[in-house]
């Protein structure tokens, strides 16, 4: 591994001798995987009977664990029905400070691919707003692709800008997390493009990003709210000179304890203004615990603030009025093959139906990636629900099912968008299962099983 001398100068002189040799020698040792178990498609309890890897827990994350190199996760069934993402370890620990709770409105600002999202889903259960954005439209496709499959129904994911968001939602979410775009050396171990691209973005670069996207954020939090800010970098100007920065602009803020575990070391203010509050920020070593480079910071915004009044502003979303008759026949649909109530603010979008959460402010203007919980599409007048909405439901929320095992060769020819044979199975529209988890649809005529598993998921072998 080549590191640039640039970097290893620098850390060098930040760390001292005798720390500097146990960070380099971290690097001449195999990374870590991890993945976090999806909660809202299985307990933990009952994916560790079921798991097919084994697996290890994570010190500072109750749903996260490590599992051998030799293991591909993205391989298994378990994989598409959602049940867990992968996800690097060390990463796992913002959105565990971020600590979701349920009813909660939460804005991930720069979101992509999403596994932090799909963290703060988890913690929403299903109730609040989870506003997912991330402002490049390459990226926020792999968004929308990690928030279906993990079947999360109350977020929105947005392609904007972060000025653009503060100037349409003001003051309104009850937590920001800031996963800020940086020079990424804490993923030199784990990622050679990120040693190559480092030259590109150096920390002054990087610092002009977050130093706006900071201001948006501050927008964008009620009063009394919390901002979560990390990195992937062992950079200070990009770490703690950056909460030192933004504390002096915004002296209404406070940094908050957080729990640390598992190695996890206090932030370094000698390598900022000497500010001793920021001990309480926390950074993650490859040298002190089991993952890569993290650094994150939890704040809190004051009560007593000027306030600009948006932040209660719900709003409807300027989508037409929603057609009786269709509505009627989205609920015959639902009466006929479901066992569950589908609940929140419906809305049409051309011929396409969406739920929303209750919560969700207007919306007009914004670049919309995701609208909500895409439930399906209205075809002269018969409604043919979509991937999205059965891979959001449980079993026993739907009335036929075909069920198949994980170590099967039919679940793989099912993933692969085969047609299969059952004749004992009910005509008519079928949820397919893997060991009892959600996996898509398939349409059911005289035993033959006709795929309809998104063409874009389809595997290839």
């Amino acid at each position: 591994m080549k590191l640039p001398l640039e970097f290893l100068e620098k850390m060098k002189n930040l760390l001292g001798e005798e720390e500097y040799k146990l960070f380099m020698n971290s690097f001449e040792k195999p990374r870590f995987y991890g993945l976090r178990i999806n909660t809202l498609k299985v307990s933990i309890e009952d994916f560790i009977k079921i798991s097919p890897f084994k697996l290890t827990p994570i010190p500072w994350t109750k749903d996260g664990f490590y599992y051998s190199g030799d293991y591909s996760p993205g391989k298994h069934p378990y994989y598409n029905a959602g049940l867990y993402y992968i996800q690097e370890p060390s990463a796992m620990y913002p959105g565990f400070v971020a600590d979701a709770r349920p009813g909660e409105r939460i804005l991930d600002l720069c979101a992509a691919p999403g596994g932090k999202s799909v963290q703060l889903a988890a913690g929403l259960e299903g109730k609040g707003i989870l506003v997912s954005n991330d402002i490049n439209a390459d990226r926020v496709k792999a968004l929308v692709k990690n928030i279906e499959l993990c079947g999360i129904k109350n977020a929105v994911v947005t392609n904007e800008t972060p000025d653009n968001l503060a100037r349409r939602f003001g003051a309104f979410f009850d937590k920001v997390l800031v996963d800020a775009p940086c020079s990424g050396e804490g993923m030199f171990r784990k990622d050679e493009e990120a040693q190559r691209s480092w030259s590109n973005f150096k920390s002054d670069k990087c610092a002009v990003m977050q130093r706006d996207i900071l201001e948006s954020a501050d927008k964008l939090l009620k009063p009394g709210g919390y901002l979560i800010y990390s990195t992937c970098t062992f950079s200070p100007e990009e770490d703690e000179m950056m909460i030192s920065e933004f504390l002096q602009k915004h002296s209404d803020y406070t940094i908050c304890d957080v729990p640390k575990c598992g190695g996890i070391d206090d932030g370094r203010p000698e390598w900022s203004d000497g500010d001793i509050s920021l001990l309480k920020t926390s950074r993650l070593w490859p040298h002190k615990l089991d993952g890569e480079g993290h650094f994150t910071a939890m704040l809190r915004k004051g009560e007593s603030i000027d306030d600009d009044g948006k932040h209660d502003r719900l709003g409807m979303n300027a989508s037409g009025k929603l057609d009786k008759a269709l509505l009627d026949e989205f609920f015959r649909f639902t009466a006929n093959n479901f066992n569950c109530e589908i609940k929140g603010r419906f809305e049409l979008m051309g011929s396409h139906l969406y739920c929303l959460p209750f919560e969700t402010p207007s919306l007009d203007g914004l670049k919309i990636a995701k609208f909500g919980w895409y439930l399906g599409e209205f075809n002269k007048g018969k409604f043919n629900p979509s991937h999205s909405m059965v891979i959001s439901l449980k079993k026993e929320d739907i009335n036929n099912v075909l069920e198949l095992s994980s170590s099967s060769n039919e679940v793989l020819s099912y993933l692969k968008g085969e047609t299969l044979i059952r004749e004992e199975q009910d005509d008519g529209l079928t949820c397919v299962c893997v060991d009892g988890y959600t996996l898509g649809w398939a349409k059911c005529s005289g035993g033959v099983i006709k795929n309809q598993y998104p063409k874009g998921w389809r595997r290839m072998c």
